[in-house]
This record gives structure tokens, C-alpha cells and sequence, in this order.
């Protein structure tokens, strides 16, 4: 009995070791386990704390990269440079246009022609660049100047209070007025109108011709270009148009793509204003002007800008003194 006893004892005693030892194990797991997610959690912290430090140097980075090109540009501004060495050092001039027959338009070979664009190719070869045309949107003209994309606005281009408060322009180089277009069959309906009350008018937004059409209480269709509105009247879209006298003397009328529009009506006279004047416009303070000036005085003197107007039929525009 004494030795079974012995036995049972033993036997408790090697049990109760084993589930000890278990024990000792299963908490040393533990804390191996809780260390390794300390370690872990605080290399995240570090990660992310170090992130963050790379996105706040990247922010500042990007913030001086910024202010350095501020800096550049009102620098570039404030020294004045020189649009005739900046267009020589590129080689072109860009030439600001739309579509405005006889003074830029393009014949069948895509190429562009007219008063304007003959006599801008012959002032690029006087500055001994070549030249590029850019058409634009009427209304952005000042916009495209300001941002650089363009070194002038020549583009039969009325010198009203507005453009010469915004540009620095050339001496005047052609006269005119604004009409009336409307359809051939419906003449007797407009000719001698002193109002455009009631009428639904086709106009260039931003040009004068617009300025024209609301002072004579029309209600306005502002489109693209001056082209574009005698699409408008063509298609029945509108009543009339107001256009620029050269435009409507080269493109309607018998022989020409619109032959069943006619005009009259000076709105100049019938506002009690006199004739306008065209300027090539560039930006303030540009360097271009007096060398544009003095162009034009060369090629007035030796006999080209009366040949080129006589070309398209502008001879009785032209301003020759």
C-alpha cells in the first residue's frame, strides 16, 4: 500500500512539473509575441513619421520651386526685354488672325493670303525671321498677346478706345466702316434703316462691328468671326449681319461665295461717327511698334503697300500719307 501510495505521489509530483514547464512556455510565447508587435508598431510609428517628414520636405520643395518661377517671371516682366530679340532669338513672328477676307484668308492650296497677310510676310522678312499664322479667337486677342502665344494682332483690326487702352498699336493703315448684310431678296426691307430694333443681327463678338449693332438696339448674335456671320444670314439663322465694309465688298455680292447677300447701310454715319481706322496691335511697351512704323513708311515710299492694296482691291482704303 505504502509503496503504491509512494507511487501516486511521484506521479502528481512529474504531472504537476509538465503542466509548470507548459506554462512557463505558453507565457514566454506571449511576451515573445507582445515584443515582436511593440517592435513591429513602433517601425510603423517610424515609417510613418517618416513619411510624413518626405511629404513636408516634397511640399516645401514644390512651394520654392514655385516662388522661383514667380520670381523668373515678374523679373522677365520687370527688365523690359526686347520683343524684337526675343522674336529674332526664335526666328518666327506669330501673326494673330481669323478668317477675314481681303485681309487674311487662305486660297486653295491652304496657304494663307490677303492685304494683311502678304504685307506681314514682308514685315517678318524685314526683322529677318519667318512668319507664322496663328488663328485666334477675336474676343481672347489681348489674352493671347499677354501669354506670349502670339507677337501681334494684325488682322484688319478697328482701333477702338478699348484696343488702344490694351495694346500698343501702329500708325493707321486703312479706313473703315461698318454695314449691313442681309439677304439680296429682302433689300428693300433694310436699306436706309437708321435702327436695328427688332432684328436679330449676326456679329463678331468683341469687334466693333457688335459695338455698332447693340448702339442701334439690335439684339446681338455674338459667333467666332466675321465670316462666320454671314453663315448665319446665309442659313436663315439670323436677320442680318454687321461686317466690315472691305469684308462685305470681297465676299458678297455677284462673283463671290455669298451672292444672294447684299449690304448697305454705314452704321459709322447712321451713329453720327466718322470712318474707322485699322492698327496692328502688340503688346505694351513692345519694341515692335516703331520698328513696324518705320516698315511701313519704307514700303509705303518705294511703291509695295499700293501695289499689294490695288491686289485686293483696297486701294481706295489704303492710308498712303
Amino acid at each position: 500500500f505504502m509503496k503504491k501510495l509512494f507511487t501516486r505521489k511521484m506521479l502528481s509530483l512529474g504531472l504537476a512539473m509538465i503542466l509548470g514547464l507548459s506554462l512557463t512556455a505558453c507565457s514566454g510565447g506571449t511576451s515573445s509575441t507582445t515584443a515582436g508587435s511593440t517592435e513591429s508598431s513602433a517601425a510603423e510609428a517610424e515609417s510613418t513619421e517618416s513619411a510624413s517628414t518626405t511629404a513636408v520636405e516634397s511640399q516645401e520643395a514644390a512651394s520654392e520651386s514655385t516662388e522661383e518661377e514667380t520670381e523668373s517671371t515678374e523679373a522677365a516682366a520687370a527688365s523690359g526685354e526686347s520683343d524684337l530679340a526675343a522674336i529674332q532669338e526664335k526666328g518666327t513672328l506669330v501673326v494673330g488672325i481669323t478668317n477675314f477676307e481681303p485681309m487674311d484668308y487662305q486660297d486653295e492650296n491652304g496657304d494663307w493670303i490677303g492685304f494683311d497677310a502678304d504685307l506681314a510676310k514682308q514685315f517678318a522678312e524685314y526683322l529677318g525671321v519667318e512668319v507664322e499664322f496663328s488663328e485666334i479667337t477675336w474676343d481672347y486677342k489681348v489674352m493671347e498677346l499677354e501669354a506670349g502665344n502670339i507677337d501681334c494682332v494684325w488682322n484688319g483690326m478697328t482701333l477702338t478706345d478699348e484696343v488702344t487702352s490694351t495694346m500698343a498699336t501702329s500708325t493707321p493703315y486703312c479706313t473703315n466702316y461698318q454695314v449691313l448684310v442681309y439677304p439680296a431678296a429682302s433689300a428693300a426691307d433694310f436699306e436706309g434703316l437708321t435702327s436695328l430694333e427688332g432684328l436679330n443681327v449676326a456679329v463678331e463678338s468683341g469687334s466693333a462691328g457688335e459695338d455698332a449693332a447693340e448702339a442701334l438696339g439690335a439684339s446681338t448674335v455674338p459667333v467666332q468671326s466675321q465670316a462666320n456671320t454671314l453663315m448665319e444670314v446665309a442659313a436663315g439663322t439670323s436677320d442680318a449681319a454687321v461686317i466690315d465694309v472691305l469684308m462685305a465688298a470681297a465676299m458678297t455680292g455677284e462673283g463671290t461665295s455669298y451672292a444672294d447677300l447684299a449690304y448697305s447701310v454705314n452704321l459709322n454715319e447712321a451713329q453720327g461717327l466718322e470712318s474707322e481706322q485699322y492698327g496692328v496691335g502688340f503688346r505694351k511697351g513692345s519694341d515692335l511698334v516703331d520698328e513696324f512704323n518705320s516698315f511701313w513708311t519704307e514700303k509705303v515710299a518705294d511703291g509695295t503697300v499700293e501695289q499689294i492694296a490695288e491686289t485686293y482691291g483696297l486701294q481706295d482704303a489704303v492710308i498712303l500719307d
